[in-house]
């Protein structure tokens, strides 16, 4: 299968020109400007859509996440396809104006996202220290974690300005605008030496396991996603994106491939499953239980990281490009979820706590919770529609007067 950066067309060597002309070329290249991948969009949407299920109580739907069938869940899904799309944008970007240029569009990226996740913070710790003056209800800041805020919030502040405080459900953003300071250099790697590049990530990923690096967290503590480990999925997203995928087409065609893939999923689904039910606990040697936990989230975990791949290689291999079901209506919500997912993660951290908040206060059972989760479905998906409705209006108009859009948003970048 191939995936975005995968569809260039390569000439025969005719001659000695031709052999020239091609060891010129740059070793990444793009498909034709405005060709989008929609998959991206599509399952981008689906982590958003998971990770708010997720930071809901446990309820019904939360049945249908991939992380109680497996090693990885969303978040994988999620910064993966974040690596791909920034490189996918910021890379052409490096590739037609240079690094400078490239650099700048970067930084100023980065910036939008730090602003976005402050509005955010702002607007989160309003929302709990409403509900829990209101409602008399103190366990509300313990248990969304800003019970340090409300103690001393002169220096929180500060610390949160700083990334290293963070509620509880504002872990992922702060981990990618640190992915994304790093994404120039990223860029002029894979630019010079793809492979080095991925190579680099390895090895760093391999000592902050073996030194225990991590970055330290306000008040103690460490950050729920180590950046130094969780850049081995963003720099993998990066060098899929800018031709490593091409060569990894034979590999994930191979019927070797989607036959291991099938059985470390089937492996990884038995184990999850005696997490669930305590009676299927005998089921495991306790030699491999000893090897394998705990399996670590926040230095994503080789299990962790091995686990997405195996999703991501039978994905791609059954889901074409050119799959029609893109197109469809019922996927549509999804897809527009995933082209605006900076808004839909906020508004998506936003409406997991007045879940969370409904049901604390109200008893409705199995129904209630069912009902919270597809309402919040709903706005996310109604809230991208306005977006895409709102974006694509001042699209027309910019072309009316001759004027550009936003092209950092062209391919889909966080």
């Amino acid at each position: 299968m191939t995936s975005i950066a995968d569809r260039v067309a390569e000439r025969p060597i005719a001659g000695a020109a031709d052999a020239t002309a091609r060891a010129a070329a740059p070793a990444i290249s793009f498909p034709a400007v405005g060709e989008r991948e929609l998959r991206l969009d599509l399952f981008r949407g689906l982590a958003l859509w998971l990770i708010f299920i997720d930071h809901l109580p446990p309820n019904i739907l939360t049945w249908f996440t991939i992380r109680n069938y497996g090693f990885s869940d969303a978040t994988e899904i999620f910064i993966f396809i974040s690596g791909y799309t920034a490189a996918f944008v910021y890379g052409r970007a490096m590739l037609e104006s240079g690094v400078v240029v490239a650099t700048a569009r970067v930084l100023r990226r980065v910036w939008q996202i730090y602003v976005a996740h402050v509005f955010l913070f702002t607007i989160f710790l309003a929302e709990i220290s409403y509900v829990a003056t209101s409602f008399e209800n103190p366990l509300y800041t313990e248990e969304m974690g800003i019970m340090d805020f409300l103690k001393q919030p002169d220096v929180t502040i500060v610390q949160a300005l700083l990334l290293r405080f963070r509620p509880v459900n504002m872990d992922v953003l702060p981990l990618y605008i640190v992915l994304m300071l790093f994404l120039p250099v990223i860029l002029w790697l894979m630019k010079w030496k793809a492979d080095v590049a991925l190579g680099l990530s390895v090895a760093l990923y391999a000592l902050t396991w073996h030194y225990d690096w991590y970055l330290s967290a306000y008040p103690n503590g460490y950050w729920a996603f180590n950046p130094l480990a969780w850049q081995l999925l963003f720099v993998f997203g990066a060098w899929c994106a800018l031709g490593g995928a091409r060569r990894m087409a034979r590999i994930l065609s191979s019927p070797v491939t989607l036959w291991i893939c099938g059985a470390y999923l089937f492996f990884s689904f038995c184990v999850t499953m005696t997490w669930y039910f305590p009676q299927l606990n005998h089921l495991m040697p306790r030699r491999l239980e000893q090897w394998m936990y705990p399996i670590d989230k926040t230095d994503l975990d080789v299990l962790r990281f091995a686990h997405f791949l195996a999703l991501a290689a039978i994905t791609v291999r059954f889901l074409p490009k050119g799959w029609p079901g893109l197109r469809s209506p019922w996927l549509r919500p999804l897809i527009l979820c995933g082209q605006h997912s900076l808004e839909i993660f906020c508004l998506g951290v936003f409406l997991a706590f007045a879940g969370h908040f409904v049901l604390a206060e109200i008893s409705g059972g199995a129904a209630l919770h069912a009902l919270i989760s597809i309402c919040g479905i709903v706005i996310m998906s109604a809230m991208a529609w306005v977006i895409s409705w709102y974006k694509h209006s001042a699209d027309k108009n910019a072309s009316r007067k001759g004027t550009i859009g936003n092209a950092d948003m062209a391919g889909g970048s966080l």
